[in-house]
């Protein structure tokens, strides 16, 4: 490790202790300026992985450089703590899933202490507990009580092993296997409760447009799974079987309708399979609606198209769904890809009624058919073949024939469907009903009553609800009578639809959350979590939000402002996983190097939103590089140095203005990683400093002193140690965050002319191959250049030759200034601004000690009157002349 023995242990415990002994993150309820960090709860499995210390360090930084910039800051962490994988351990292990949850997070909440996440822990939650699932139940019955609480019948996806209901989106893959244990899942009638998100379908929809601080894939995954549609709605006489009504989004290719198709469930193809052994086969054995290609059986009936009259054969096909647009569908060959597949391997005719436009098109006249027997013509178009509507444009046709057929009208679809929330299992919110067995049927459990609280565990097959019969006989609130409790717990997903509201207010026993304290911190400014929670978790909250901002007096209609979807760490370029036995334990890391290296490697190693490979050697690389910050901190505040504030102090201090610009910048977009890369460079350039020079002091402690602030929000714990060191009060969480004396763009125009000079004499000692340069001169380009650069910026003159002649300064340069005004045109798009020749002479005299070290070397910056012409030629803005002698 190292000489001077870096004791990351010893330290850390220290600062842990003393943050908690000060309660150095407690959140004040009344705050001014509230800045709302959080990131997504865990469920509690037991310990942590390195996403969850990735996720977790990303919000703690922020945090932490929120709180250093000026803001109260709300940063909790609470436990996702029902769930299926909790009940299936505690019957493996013939104990509670309780037990087994609270010793979960027993475990978590120590690892989590360890790393210095810095949560206000006097706000913690916890879902499993009476005092929270109270307030799933309230909701419910407020739900109930808007109308927005359904029960039916419905077929659900059921897992025979987990014996639960899953949700479409926790079936996974072509083989449709459930997302906990991989069994195939299979379909089943079953009366649910449902969540009638469906009627926010629409304002989920338009205010993701909204959404400005959430990652593009996100809000189109959102966008995709409500999936709206506008169409036509229209009905089809089926041989036999009366109206059938069908919907299109293409009403317009309706004359290219050559078979008409059933999704394998409708009631006609069920009813078909009660009598044809071939419906039969293919109905309950061949279909399969995730295969490469589509798939179908004829039924012998046809279908008539209610806009020519034509009798077209009817299908049932693997391809239509019933749960999209109504289970039954009018096939267009010619124009959909999966018609034409579909067509081509039945022998069905394929034929083209949209034309594309052509380029010359008057608007009346019919084009030519194209030819669609290779592939179908997906596009809008001109409507050809197609009688009276024949020359019309497709958006035009489709008024009309919705207009024109007298089954037809407009319709809007979409994929988004209500939200199951029932679960046949124990370990979840008791769904507050209680069934009469007289004729109150389903009553809402009184207000008073809850929570109806869970029974003690029963470790049996099937709901455990169900087999605690003396919790599930009950009396009907209405009645007096006999009744039965419900036994269907609620999806956990309900759980953490409003989690981040219980926050403000934890311990209110009287309402689910304070509604003027979750006005003041919402919405949520900084929510970071992963990808995989793009759809369900997230569009669940938002519904929950905009059911309460209805109902319950929230003045925000959107829960989380900004969103992070994290990067995964990854294991030579794979997932870690321990089905893949690729993990690499936090517990080990932190014993071995600290939290503060296990944070800092992981914060650097790329943008938080991209995954990284972890690194042993990108650690210890991490390690060291703290061990040496501490000893630069030791040794200044051991003995203080007595340079002199001169030029290479004045390089220094510009230095560090440059670094806590930058990184200020890097910080609020949540670039750790460039943050991070800024510090470390200004403690190489104070590395440098002291070695080239005996630093002066004050620049030398605020270099210092800048870098400790700067790494503080990552890596807290040794920060405390070296603002202690550097003899600052308080603790630097609650310091204030550096200034710089100069803005981002001054800056990064004076670094980038600094590195672009020494790359230049690099590249020259190299080429000419000069050994042992002795005399390095810098020359300024003349004031003129300045200006014809400015006039070339801003001029959006054609002829800038022209322009630029027209200045008698420029023009008396003569040739000189005819060649540089054609090199300012040919690079007219690419040009910038840089420093003026006061501020650039400035930056490289300040500079000039790096060309010095580096090339032992005497160097001169010299400005343009005082430089032999031939090399002042050489000499732009932005760009001096390098003349070098050996």
């Amino acid at each position: 490790m190292s000489e001077r023995d870096y004791d990351h242990t010893a330290i850390e415990e220290r600062w842990q202790a003393a943050w908690a002994d000060a309660d150095a993150y407690r959140t004040p309820d009344d705050a001014e300026d509230p800045t709302y960090v959080l990131g997504m709860y865990p469920y509690p499995s037991g310990k942590l992985h390195m996403g969850h210390v990735r996720n977790y360090t990303i919000t703690d930084a922020y945090a932490r450089y929120r709180r250093m910039t000026g803001d109260e800051v709300l940063h909790p962490m609470g436990w996702d703590a029902f769930g299926l994988p909790a009940e299936n351990a505690a019957k493996e292990r013939d104990t509670n899933p309780r037990d087994w949850t609270m010793d979960c997070i027993e475990t978590m909440r120590g690892q989590m202490k360890s790393m210095g996440f810095g949560y206000d822990w006097d706000r913690e939650i916890t879902t499993c507990t009476p005092e929270y699932y109270k307030w799933n139940q309230w909701l419910f019955e407020r739900f109930h009580e808007e109308g927005l609480v359904e029960r039916r019948d419905a077929e659900v996806n059921w897992c025979p092993n987990c014996e639960t209901v899953l949700a479409d989106e926790q079936v996974e893959g072509e083989e449709e296997l459930c997302w906990r244990c991989d069994t195939p899942v299979v379909q089943r009638e079953l009366e649910q409760w449902f969540l009638k998100i469906t009627e926010y379908a629409d304002e989920l929809l338009e205010a993701i447009d909204e959404l400005e601080g959430w990652p593009n894939s996100v809000r189109q995954m959102q966008r995709n799974w409500i999936g709206r549609q506008y169409g036509t709605e229209l009905e089809f006489d089926v041989e036999g079987h009366g109206s059938v009504e069908a919907f299109t989004t293409r009403v317009d290719t309706i004359h290219g309708a050559t078979f008409f198709a059933l999704a394998p469930d409708h009631p006609i193809s069920e009813a078909l399979a009660d009598e044809d052994d071939e419906i039969r086969e293919f109905v309950e054995e061949e279909a399969d609606p995730e295969g490469d290609e589509p798939n179908g059986v004829p039924t012998g009936l046809t279908a008539t198209n209610p806009a020519t009259g034509e009798e077209i054969p009817v299908y049932v096909a693997d391809f239509v769904l019933s749960d999209v647009g109504t289970g039954a569908l009018m096939a267009v060959p010619a124009h959909d890809e999966r018609d034409h597949a579909f067509a081509t391997k039945h022998d069905v005719e394929i034929r083209p009624v949209i034309a594309p436009e052509p380029d010359d098109w008057d608007g009346e006249t019919v084009p030519e058919a194209p030819d669609v027997e290779a592939e179908a013509f997906t596009e809008d178009g001109v409507l050809v073949n197609s009688g009276e509507h024949s020359g019309l444009d497709s958006e035009t046709a489709r008024e009309r024939l919705t207009e024109g057929i007298e089954s037809a009208e407009g319709s809007t679809q979409y994929q988004l469907r209500d939200w199951g929330i029932s679960r046949q299992r124990y370990w979840g919110t008791p769904i507050p009903v209680v069934h009469c067995h007289d004729d109150c049927g389903a009553v809402m459990v009184p207000e008073g009553d809850l929570p109806v609280e869970l029974p003690e565990f029963v470790n049996t097959t099937g709901n455990p609800l169900d087999a605690a019969e003396e919790w599930k006989e009950t009396t009907c609130p209405e009645c007096g009578g006999p009744a039965e409790r419900e036994t269907d717990t609620m999806d956990t997903f309900v759980d953490s639809s409003w989690y981040f509201l219980r926050y403000v207010s934890p311990d209110l026993d009287d309402v689910p959350f304070d509604r003027e304290r979750a006005n003041d911190w919402m919405p949520v400014d900084q929510y970071v979590g992963g990808i995989e929670h793009a759809v369900m978790h997230l569009l669940y909250s938002r519904f929950f939000t905009k059911v309460l901002a209805d109902h319950e007096g929230l003045e925000h209609r959107e829960p989380f402002e900004n969103l992070l979807a994290q990067g995964m760490v990854q294991l030579e370029g794979e997932k870690m996983s321990k089905s893949v036995g690729n993990t690499v334990s936090p517990q080990r890391i932190v014993e071995e190097y600290g939290a503060d290296t296990a944070r800092l490697f992981m914060m650097q190693a790329a943008q938080p939103d991209k995954a990284f490979d972890w690194s042993e050697d990108g650690v210890q690389s991490t390690y060291a590089f703290l061990d040496r910050l501490k000893g630069s901190v030791e040794t200044f505040a051991e003995n203080e140095p007595a340079g002199e504030d001169d030029a290479v102090a004045g390089y220094v201090a510009s230095e560090i203005d440059a670094t806590i610009a930058i990184a200020t910048d890097e910080y609020d977009a949540l670039r750790f990683n460039e943050a991070l890369r800024e510090a470390q460079g200004l403690v190489r350039t104070l590395r440098q400093y002291a070695e080239y020079t005996e630093p002066h002091a004050e620049t030398y402690g605020r270099g210092l002193s800048a870098v400790v602030r700067l790494l503080a929000p990552v890596a807290p714990h040794l920060a405390e140690e070296l603002w202690e060191e550097l003899g600052e009060e308080g603790f630097v969480v609650e310091a204030d965050w550096p200034e710089a004396e100069a803005d981002r763009t001054f800056v990064e125009q004076r670094r980038r002319l600094v590195e672009n000079t020494r790359g230049d004499v690099r590249d020259i000692v190299e080429v000419a191959g000069i050994e042992d340069p002795e005399r390095i001169d810098v020359v300024i380009a003349p004031d003129w250049k300045y200006d014809a650069l400015e006039i070339a910026i801003d001029s959006d003159a054609e002829n800038l030759i022209g322009e630029l002649m027209g200045e008698d300064h420029i023009r008396e340069q003569g040739d000189a200034a005819a060649s540089y005004g054609q090199d300012l045109q040919a690079e007219r798009e690419a040009l910038s601004m840089t420093l003026s020749p006061k501020s650039e002479h400035e930056a490289l005299e300040a500079a000039a000690w790096l060309l010095e070290r580096e090339f032992d070397a005497d160097v001169e910056v010299v400005r343009a009157d005082e430089a032999d012409e031939e090399v002042v030629r050489k000499a732009e803005p932005g760009r001096p002349a390098i003349h070098i002698e050996d």
